[in-house]
């Protein structure tokens, strides 16, 4: 009975293609949101091709959910494809997230803590989407994947240093005087934060497959 059913299941699925697929939308989303940084940029353009990228961000995954079950033969463990597809859609979940609370507070003009953790984003998106390919072959690029995911997690260090220093000129400079504009300064950095710590978590899912399978 096991071995009929095995036969009714698609051997491989294209997971790398669908990996891939998603970390082109983590890239074009982080560059809208960099344009929206930028003192010149339209939120509500910014904020519609963000929302686009997410929703087709969203097809991939599920598209990678609906293959791992019909799939008998996995290039990574389950779980790995899971956990892996999983950080990456928090990252640009998070970049949404961020757009929005710029938008609903009608934020015209970012603080430079946060055009600078903004940056930082646009650059783990690059970084990710030069991993994700070496993954096709983890043997051969094991040591490069290292490398990018230390990348990683020394930008996510970075934003938290930014993030922190951020929190603390604002409480100094209007705190006191705007408690209103600090608690949304607060929410729009927390939630840039966030979106680096979501690549972070993507560093280590391919850590966890390098380690796996190097």
């Amino acid at each position: 009975m096991l071995g009929w059913f095995q036969r009714l299941l698609p051997k491989t699925g294209d997971f790398f293609g669908m990996f891939e697929a998603h970390s082109a939308m983590l890239v074009a989303a982080a560059e809208a949101l960099k344009q929206l940084a930028s003192d010149g940029g339209s939120t509500e353009k910014c904020l519609r091709t963000i929302q686009d990228r997410e929703h087709v961000a969203d097809d991939v995954i599920r598209d990678v959910l609906t293959t791992v079950r019909k799939t008998f033969l996995t290039p990574f463990d389950r779980g790995a494809i899971t956990s892996l597809i999983g950080s990456m859609d928090d990252a640009i979940d998070e970049m949404l997230a961020a757009a929005r609370a710029i938008d609903l507070y009608e934020v015209e003009q970012l603080r430079p803590e946060m055009k600078d953790i903004v940056a930082v984003i646009a650059e783990a998106a690059r970084v990710t989407n030069e991993a994700i390919p070496l993954l096709r072959d983890v043997s051969r690029n094991g040591q490069k994947l290292h490398e990018l995911t230390e990348r990683l997690v020394r930008l996510e260090g970075k934003a938290d240093d930014i993030h922190a220093a951020g929190l603390r000129r604002a409480f100094r400079e209007i705190a006191r005087t705007d408690p209103l504009q600090f608690a949304v300064t607060r929410e729009i950095l927390r939630h840039l934060e966030r979106v680096t710590d979501a690549f972070e978590d993507v560093a280590n899912q391919i850590d966890g497959i390098v380690i796996d399978h190097s």
